[in-house]
């Protein structure tokens, strides 16, 4: 009897159309180190866990100063104290699962804790999009409207803007692992990643994936596209008003204020598109260079966003170095 049709009456018992993840053959995923180097995953364990504290250390650093300082409760700092937690939230969800692989060779993860771990991935993936663009919305204010700065952008505009946010993210995020739960998987249960994302889920199903894949490129659209797009415009804005200024040292302190979002922008979506690009367009690489262009994706941005600010803001500067003298 042929292996496929074993499978799919393994996998639909009834109806080709009535399916869900109980049906399937397999009651874990199998998530991956980095292929082709198994033999070295305790040494790679050692930057990483450098860089998981580094995140931690720095991001609650921001948040706490911003928190405590009331000359930072400006807009520009509510929005980077946003950034902080929503880069807190994506390495809480993925630096522990790869450094449990890379520690403990344990590769097991059952399906609800895969499908709940996709969720807040792709969520605080999501969720930091939204803030860097509402960053540069802040940017674009402060450089064309600074005398209007204040009451454009009031405390309860941020609010609503951070409400805005959580509630966008939350839309379009919690049907995805419903989505998911209704599939069957029998083909295999190898993740490509360290950490369960959308796509790499959808690729070990067996069943109908067509209405996922519609959804799942739609959120793809919808959130990450759509805040690329108005970055870019945005930031043409900002060319545009920079350089109507007449004074040459007037442009370079405009553009100044923008480099730690421009890094912030470069750092988060940059990997992203080389990686859709190398997916569609490119050549086959090894396996271990797609895993590694998302890892730099989804580890690095929270590791470099509070040290880029820390570095390139005076402020947050002098009260970090006023709270560590405050303790000692």
């Amino acid at each position: 009897m042929p292996v496929n049709f074993i499978l799919e009456k393994v996998c639909f018992p009834g109806s080709m159309h009535d399916v869900n993840s109980t049906n399937s053959i397999f009651t874990t995923f199998l998530v991956t180190g980095i292929p082709g180097l198994e033999a070295a995953h305790i040494w790679i364990s050692i930057p990483f866990s450098a860089m998981f504290f580094i995140t931690l250390v720095g991001n609650v650093t921001v948040m706490t100063v911003i928190w405590q300082e009331q000359n930072l409760h400006v807009p520009m700092y509510f929005f980077l104290s946003m950034l902080a937690a929503s880069d807190l939230g994506l390495s809480l969800f993925t630096f522990p699962t790869m450094l449990r692989i890379f520690w403990l060779d344990a590769c097991e993860i059952t399906f609800s804790a895969c499908f709940t771990q996709m969720f807040f991935i792709h969520t605080f993936q999501d969720f930091e999009s939204a803030v860097i663009l509402a960053m540069a919305f802040d940017r674009y204010v402060a450089i064309s409207y600074p005398l209007h700065y204040s009451s454009i952008l009031t405390n309860r505009v941020i609010a609503k803007i951070g409400l805005a946010i959580v509630v966008r993210t939350l839309t379009i995020q919690v049907p995805l692992p419903i989505l998911l739960r209704r599939l069957c998987f029998c083909h295999s249960n190898v993740l490509s990643h360290s950490y369960c994302l959308h796509p790499d889920i959808l690729k070990l199903s067996c069943s109908n994936t067509r209405i996922n894949s519609i959804f799942g490129l739609f959120v793809l659209l919808s959130t990450l596209g759509l805040d690329f797009l108005l970055i870019l415009f945005s930031y043409i804005l900002i060319l545009k008003t920079v350089l109507s200024f007449a004074s040459h040292g007037g442009r370079l302190k405009a553009l100044n204020t923008c480099v730690s979002h421009l890094c912030a922008v470069i750092l988060f979506f940059t990997p992203m598109i080389c990686l859709s690009i190398l997916h569609r367009f490119g050549p086959k690489l090894p396996s271990y260079i797609y895993v590694m262009i998302a890892n730099i994706h989804f580890l690095i941005p929270p590791v470099m966003n509070p040290i880029v600010y820390v570095v390139k803001t005076k402020q947050i500067q002098g009260k970090i170095l006023k709270l560590f003298f405050r303790k000692l």
